[in-house]
């Protein structure tokens, strides 16, 4: 079982990172949102880096940090907007429930890849993991009661959000153009068919008939023999090898810091 401070940081995490992108995607307004402001497509992986450097700083890293990726996010935030006419529904990055579906997104996904890599979380280690992506939330405009008060609230609110999510043209639009890149790096291009798998084993059936992926029995039972893979080999790896992409992540934060110190107490009040 795994232990208390260790699932944070495991690389392992990577391999949900499609799923969390397309439920997030499913929600009509961000789906809208993201298809009129965001570079995600062009630039996945930066914007990956990005992702997880935010989450990274906010569970592990100092204030300077922490204050550099909120100024980060916020500064992106501010043009993904536009107010509802009789014509379109609007959105705006700023909107608590759209940070707390993020935040939501990005929890139910560790959780799922952790325990399938290490069997269910004793309780303090659920709870630390939980209070962990109330932080993730809260960090930006999310106010703390808003995060379900404790993991049987969470579930609850998942099942009802995900009832209804339903991945509007944008989104899918979106969706596809990430799964299927034709202007990145051939490296990039080359992983996308296990990505691909991973993603569509670990989304809901609605959503991946949303996104145009194809499943069946043969997939499931090539899924489910592939994590039983993982979970034998991906625990005995060096923590060095497990942990690389935080330690990555969060030494490139530092050296943007070292090199622009003026950042975080310019923007401190402001972040």
């Amino acid at each position: 079982m795994v232990q208390r401070a260790d699932y944070r940081a495991e690389g392992i995490l990577l391999a949900g990172a499609g799923r969390a992108i397309l439920l997030r995607l499913a929600n009509p307004a961000i789906g809208r949102g993201v298809a009129a402001h965001s570079t995600f497509t062009m630039r996945p992986v930066n914007r990956l880096k990005g992702t997880l450097t935010y989450v990274y700083a906010i569970v592990y890293g100092t204030d300077e940090q922490v204050k550099e990726v909120r100024r980060r996010v916020n500064r992106a935030h501010v043009p993904v907007r536009r107010p509802a006419d009789e014509n379109s529904a609007g959105y705006n990055a700023f909107n608590p429930a759209l940070q707390l579906w993020v935040a939501a997104t990005l929890y139910d996904t560790a959780l799922n890849i952790i325990e399938r890599i290490y069997g269910p979380l004793d309780d303090d280690a659920a709870e630390a993991m939980y209070q962990d992506y109330a932080r993730i939330g809260t960090a930006l405009q999310m106010p703390p009661d808003m995060w379900p008060q404790d993991r049987a609230a969470f579930r609850r609110y998942w099942e009802e959000q995900l009832s209804a999510l339903r991945a509007e043209e944008e989104g899918v639009r979106v969706g596809r153009g990430l799964l299927f890149p034709r202007h990145t790096a051939l490296w990039y291009r080359a992983i996308m068919p296990p990505a691909r798998f991973l993603t569509a084993g670990l989304l809901p059936d609605q959503l991946r008939r949303d996104f145009g992926l194809a499943w069946s029995d043969r997939h499931q039972r090539r899924f489910d023999h592939a994590w039983r893979i993982l979970a034998v080999a991906y625990p005995v790896l060096p923590q060095g090898i497990r942990h690389w992409f935080k330690d990555y992540c969060l030494g490139e934060l530092e050296k943007d810091l070292r090199r622009s110190p003026h950042i975080v107490r310019q923007q401190g009040i402001s972040a």
